[in-house]
């Protein structure tokens, strides 16, 4: 009967780790995406001309829409568990043709180099916020039910 209670308890705890991740690594989601669009906008300095490029690069976090018109993907509902960075919105539309170039204008990337700049930090931020997450809560246990561990 032991090891059925120590089974449960084990099951209990595998339980509350999916849990506590939801809830608590969002944070470390929306820090890391901050850094890579800080970086991208920084890259995206070099075309500036109103300013209005960089002030659309933004972080969308889960359950929010992104802005209409940003690339890539135009609005959509940012899944649990994600965030999302775009560039562009009604007003700025060009953000595409700015990255990859068109037929008249040469490219000027500043998304992609600054995502593959700071995704390995971010990564690296997001797992060790999961680890640390899953620790603590493995470490808290699970209470037992009466005073002879019923």
């Amino acid at each position: 009967m032991a090891r059925n209670k120590d089974l449960t308890r084990i099951f209990a705890k595998l339980d509350a780790i999916p849990e506590a991740l939801r809830k608590q690594i969002k944070p470390e989601l929306m820090k890391g995406a901050e850094e890579i669009a800080s970086l991208q906008r920084g890259f995206a300095e070099t075309s500036r001309d109103t300013g209005a490029l960089i002030d659309s690069i933004t972080v969308t976090g889960p359950g929010e829409q992104t802005p209409p018109y940003s690339q890539p993907g135009g609005r959509q509902t940012v899944p649990e568990g994600a965030v999302l960075i775009t560039a562009g919105n009604s007003d700025v539309r060009y953000a595409h043709i700015l990255e990859y170039g068109s037929s008249k204008t040469e490219a000027q990337p500043f998304f992609w180099p600054g995502y593959l700049l700071g995704r390995n930090k971010a990564v690296n931020r997001v797992n060790r916020a999961g680890r640390k997450i899953i620790r603590e809560t493995w470490s808290k246990g699970i209470p037992s039910k009466g005073p002879n561990n019923d």
